[in-house]
């Protein structure tokens, strides 16, 4: 019971939020749009559950006039699986929402025109949570699944280019399909603003994700995955190479041959806390 509290302490509500319900009830439309809120609030509610299961830092809940956001004070460095669970508790949530939906409308429950309505925003938030887009669930499982192959700098970059191009094929159908619904226009205009903020802030995200590998908590990975250097290497360069869900052991190469072999909290120790931000992998290897 206390820790459902401390996750109810964390729920903002948007002040826009607080304009729809105002509409809503001028409008006569006050209970679909507690039912919509609702449905997001639990969506939300599993994300934030997971993350507490697992021993996130979870920052606050807020829910927006079109969606919700469960802030995470967590950067890259948690198991791909954990992460997979926490982004995934979201859109498992519909389906047990959707199936107790069912069951009080066979028997008689809830009257049909209401589990009608129900079934339409599950699935409309559930579909859209999906889409593979930056910062929704489905763009998230994107960086996730590319993260399992690349660096981290290249799964985020290629998570955003493919956002981009998702969102722009989705704008032409609307374009062509329902031109003139604001509502889905204002959500492709906040998505764009969202994937163009991840791309200003894109090595700055990268920065945290390594100050949180050498400062931070710790996984301890299992998997160990060496990244082959090269003597002239510079050491930013080597540190772009870094995955999430994994340890690097660095192997220094010259002229084909094995030069020595590097821990990556020594390069992350040497760039951080030495500020050797233009050194090389070889004076890295005859410093250790």
């Amino acid at each position: 019971m206390n820790k459902l509290i401390s996750l109810l302490r964390l729920v903002h509500i948007h002040p826009l939020l607080w304009l729809i319900i105002a509409l809503s009830i001028a409008t006569a439309h006050f209970r679909e749009v507690c039912l919509l809120i609702g449905i997001i609030f639990i969506h939300e509610m599993g994300h934030a559950a997971a993350a507490f299961f697992f021993s996130w830092r979870i920052k606050k809940i807020t829910l927006l006039p079109f969606g919700g956001v469960a802030e995470m004070d967590e950067h890259g460095n948690r198991p791909l699986k954990e992460e997979a669970i926490v982004v995934l508790a979201g859109p498992v949530q519909h389906l047990w929402m959707i199936a107790a939906a069912y069951g009080l409308f066979t028997f008689n429950v809830l009257p049909e025109e209401w589990y009608q309505l129900f079934l339409h925003y599950n699935m409309m938030v559930l579909i859209f949570n999906l889409f593979p887009v930056w910062p929704l669930d489905g763009g998230k499982m994107v960086f996730l699944l590319l993260s399992l192959k690349h660096s981290f700098t290249k799964a985020h970059q290629i998570t955003l280019l493919f956002s981009l191009v998702s969102l722009a094929v989705f704008s032409i159908l609307i374009l062509v399909a329902a031109p003139a619904h604001i509502n889905v226009w204002v959500v492709i205009g906040y998505l764009l603003f969202s994937i163009y903020y991840e791309w200003k802030q894109r090595r700055f995200i990268f920065m945290r994700f390594l100050l949180e590998r050498y400062y931070g908590n710790k996984s301890n990975p299992d998997d160990l995955v060496p990244i082959q250097a090269k003597e002239e290497d510079l050491l930013i360069h080597v540190l772009e190479k870094f995955q999430r869900g994994c340890k690097h052991p660095i192997v220094v190469e010259a002229e084909g041959e094995k030069k020595g072999t590097l821990d990556e909290n020594e390069l992350l120790h040497a760039y951080f806390t030495e500020k050797r931000l233009t050194d090389k992998i070889s004076d890295l290897l005859f410093l250790y």
